[in-house]
């Protein structure tokens, strides 16, 4: 369930007084949810299921509300409520604004939504607070506030891992409104996913609770039912899984759209004025929530660790001093990277590009034969991980990304390749070599301090980073894009066309959502498609204009930085936006052999896009960081463009990763061979 902040904007025409919410009675609220669910043996059977579950308690009830009431309220969303596409780090969804503002629509748009009121009504009332309350054991619940939207996940969309803490959530909730007629299937995905949590004992001895990678209970969507848990922090950890694609438009068709449409919010403690209200606890829940999320540390047993090699003082003043190669420094090069990359014109060039932009994309740099070893290699473990159905990590020197609310990937640090494998040579030999780090010098005009190595693999349908924020002193980091497969949106030497089939099923997936949300009742709500200040599309924006297909990008796997949110009022990980103003600093697609280089500045979000299952096959790199040495410009030229790092304008690269004036272009990617 989205965390994020909801804005409603009223609709076109004077809208009414926002009205009082109505008190319903028990026996009006009887009648809306389905017979015998009040009954006291009821209860206590599911109060006994909640208790008992695991990983952490929860409840599923199974045909909620009144059938033909729910089926009313389906039809009424499908022809009067519009929806808006909202994309961020975390989810990808369509979405309607807070039912909240139901009350402030005017009376003849309100007078299409009777069945959605009386629904939203019964949830709220008294009666159903205390079902539900009774079965979680949570205490009172607010009937003031309510904080509920309609989400609709078609195929592709999704939700990672989180735990819902934000403010003065009590319980959580999902009911599901997917088609009556055509049941869902759990092989079409879109499940609520629960995480297991570990304690771990810190270093201090405190306990701090730690979510499992993988999730251990699923729970498939089905008509009219609903789920709910208590938040809690440290523990309510969920995700959604993602909707897959059909295997042909044929087969979407038959399954409905496969449209996973659900009404989800949540219940709060009790709002001044309510019984139950205690002055200042939102406030104590708040700072307990805090106080339970840093308990022990828990940042300690994030994996990967950082590796940092620091480099003495005195081997950065000699690699300051030469900023030249030894025959024997060219010879060790040699066996790794193109030659045309170890010119004194290429790196002058490289240089140069990098002190202008603060960013740099360097295509074929890896010598044709290593990059052939590790192009088998990694095809050998896509092979053999085909038809794994499962999110265990490859069992052998790749270990698994964790927690996953901040990331999950397969990761090979330094040390762990066995010295028979490419990836050693990679990233236990090349990339921490003197050699290597006086040509990076050379080709940015810095001297490295320190260095940290991993070597990732993000897996279809699995795989992601969110949005991670920087603090300190500018340094540089360095990706390695070693993915041999193509469709991801990256330029080079690609084929754009999907074929028809594909186009025909995306045309009747955005037809399914057409028809999901015909009306303008409902206030949209949330971000819009936008155009990038270079004229590119943004990720995964539809390119309706003039013809052209739909971006790539929709498989994700693509590495962005963005500029944080300065004022706090935006979710700064938002990147369809309607706004003017364009966060998106450097895209960059998964690729193969293509190096980019980008000097970080304090502020600055970056992650990496969720991999689709539909995606061409995983995304494999090599991300590093190297720490810098502060250097005072001697004329003052450039202050500006060093200090903003890759925040300044002048570095924004393509947004679809392609070449293009902003590129490095010092050379023909004809010279890229064997030849010494």
């Amino acid at each position: 369930m989205p965390s994020t902040k909801r804005k409603a904007e009223a609709p076109a025409g004077k809208p009414s007084a926002k009205r009082a919410k109505r008190v319903v009675s028990l026996e009006t609220a009887k009648q809306r949810f389905r017979k015998g669910l009040f009954d006291t043996a009821t209860l206590d059977k599911y109060t006994t299921e909640y208790a008992e579950s695991e990983p952490y308690k929860h409840a599923v009830i199974d045909g909620l509300v009144n059938d033909a009431l729910l089926r009313s309220v389906r039809d009424e969303i499908r022809e009067n409520v519009s929806f808006s596409p909202k994309e961020t780090d975390i989810y990808k969804i369509h979405q309607s604004g807070d039912l909240a503002n139901l009350d402030g629509l005017e009376d003849a748009a309100l007078a299409k939504l009777p069945s959605l009121l009386s629904l939203r009504d019964a949830l709220y009332s008294e009666s159903f607070r205390n079902y539900v309350s009774h079965i979680t054991g949570c205490g009172p619940l607010s009937g003031r506030k309510t904080d509920m939207a309609i989400n609709v996940y078609t195929p592709g969309c999704y939700l990672l891992c989180h735990d819902d803490v934000i403010g003065s959530r009590k319980v959580s909730y999902i009911l599901y409104l997917t088609d009556p007629d055509i049941p869902w299937q759990s092989e079409w995905g879109g499940a609520l996913r629960l995480f297991p949590v570990a304690e771990k004992t810190g270093a201090d001895g405190e306990v701090a609770k730690t979510p499992g990678p993988d999730p251990v209970k699923v729970i498939p969507p089905a008509w009219n039912q609903l789920s709910f848990f208590a938040v809690q922090p440290g523990e309510s950890f969920h995700d959604v899984e993602e909707v897959y694609h059909a295997a042909s438009a044929k087969e979407l068709k038959r399954n409905g759209g496969r449209v996973r449409m659900a009404i989800s919010g949540w219940f709060h403690i009790p709002q001044p004025g309510e019984d139950g209200f205690v002055q200042g606890a939102e406030e104590a829940q708040l700072k307990n929530s805090g106080l339970m999320q840093l308990q022990g540390n828990p940042d300690q047993h994030d994996r990967p660790l950082p590796k940092t090699v620091t480099v003495h003082s005195d081997e950065a003043a000699e690699d300051e001093a030469s900023r030249e190669f030894s025959e024997s420094d060219l010879e060790f090069l040699l066996k790794y990277l193109a030659p045309s990359y170890l010119t004194p014109d290429t790196l002058s060039g490289i240089a140069e590009h990098f002190d202008e932009n603060s960013s740099i994309t360097l295509s074929s740099i890896l010598k044709a034969s290593f990059a052939e070893r590790l192009r088998k290699d990694v095809e050998k473990r896509e092979k053999k991980a085909a038809g794994a159905a499962t999110l265990e990590a490859d069992k052998s020197d790749w270990h698994v990304a964790r927690p996953p609310h901040k990331h999950r990937f397969l990761y090979l640090q330094q040390g762990d390749a066995p010295k028979d494998s490419p990836w050693h040579e990679l990233v236990d030999v090349l990339l921490p070599s003197k050699q290597f780090r006086t040509w990076l010098q050379m080709a940015t005009s810095t001297v490295v301090s320190s260095f940290d190595i991993t070597a990732r693999r993000f897996r279809r349908g699995k795989d992601y980073t969110l949005a991670t924020d920087y603090k300190g002193e500018a340094r540089l980091e360095l990706n390695l894009g070693l993915t041999p497969t193509q469709g991801w949106g990256d330029n080079d030497g690609e084929d754009d066309s999907d074929g028809d089939e594909e186009e025909d099923e995306q045309e009747e997936e955005e037809e399914e959502v057409k028809s999901i949300g015909k009306g303008k009742a409902n206030a949209k709500n949330g971000k819009t498609e936008k155009k990038h200040k270079n004229g590119k599309a943004a990720p995964g924006a539809d390119k309706k204009d003039g013809g052209e297909k739909e971006d790539d990008a929709e498989v994700g796997g693509h590495e962005v930085y963005m500029a944080g949110d300065d004022d706090g009022t935006e979710d700064a990980a938002i990147y369809r936006s309607n706004n003017d103003d364009d966060n998106i600093l450097f895209f960059q697609a998964a690729a193969w052999n293509k190096m980019t280089i980008v000097l970080r500045d304090s502020g600055t979000l970056r992650f990496v896009k969720y991999i689709n299952r539909k995606a061409p096959g995983d995304r494999w790199d090599v991300s590093a960081t190297f720490e810098i040495e502060d250097e005072e410009s001697d004329d003052g030229s450039g202050d500006e463009e060093q200090e903003n790092g890759v925040a300044g304008p002048s570095s924004m690269a393509p947004l679809d990763g392609s070449s293009s004036e902003e590129e490095f272009r010092g050379f023909s990617s004809s010279e890229d061979s064997d030849s010494d």
